[in-house]
């Protein structure tokens, strides 16, 4: 059963509890899931994330679906909000794409690191992990649970170009963040970045993939996505 069926958030939990008593708009979207490829990844109509940033209400839209992507024999997740790469992770783990207890790579502008407000879920349950995935979790927060319950047993975190030295060694879940391109980024040269990702990408066991809407414009993080794929750009 597909549990990502396209739906809303209207209470203040998960990603929609950010300035939720100060905003006009009270409800975000979660896309459905679909199975395609890269030209499925495209732009929707509807606010995934709303927050109120300098007094200014910022409505951001999101994809138009999430998208379950194959290439090379490997499983790539797409989706708008990064806190679904937990749900991705445990469904990944349950099919046996990966073993419990190898490494994360998390390639994005933020380290996500923070703690959520509690670890109750079972591994076990997808609809429970879906459940917390959307109603505890947010983009801040969802690395540490992973930690904690031991489906990874450690974090690389590259947010800066001393980050992208690192070596990684053995089986790695990479998880990205396509704010890694934006322009606060922008002191790292874009091919460097573009070609770094580009290997850990080959090595991967599954790569679950963020598009966040608030971080950066869309339309360019799609673009940035074809290419790290060396997909045919239109």
């Amino acid at each position: 059963m597909e549990r990502y069926v396209g739906f809303y958030i209207e209470e203040p939990v998960g990603n929609n509890v950010f300035s939720y008593d100060e905003r006009t708009n009270k409800k975000i979207f979660v896309p459905k899931l679909i199975k395609g490829t890269l030209d499925d990844v495209s732009l929707g109509e509807n606010i995934v994330f709303n927050e109120i940033d300098e007094d200014t209400e910022i409505k951001a839209i999101g994809l138009k679906n999430l998208v379950q992507y194959e290439v090379d024999g490997k499983v790539v997740y797409i989706f708008d909000n990064h806190n679904h790469a937990f749900y991705f992770w445990m469904k990944s783990l349950q099919q046996g794409l990966f073993n419990k207890g190898c490494r994360l790579v998390h390639v994005d502008q933020h380290k996500d690191m923070r703690k959520p407000d509690n670890y109750t879920v079972d591994l076990e349950d997808l609809d429970d992990v879906f459940r917390y995935t959307n109603k505890v979790l947010n983009v801040g927060n969802f690395i540490q649970p992973a930690l904690k319950k031991g489906v990874f047993d450690d974090v690389d975190i590259i947010d800066s170009s001393y980050g992208f030295d690192i070596d990684v060694q053995g089986e790695y879940v990479l998880d990205i963040d396509l704010d890694i391109f934006s322009k606060d980024m922008d002191y790292i040269p874009y091919d460097f970045r573009l070609n770094k990702i580009k290997e850990l990408i080959k090595g991967a066991k599954v790569i679950t993939i963020a598009s966040s809407p608030y971080f950066i414009d869309q339309e360019y993080a799609i673009k940035v996505l074809k290419e790290l794929f060396n997909y045919d750009i239109i």
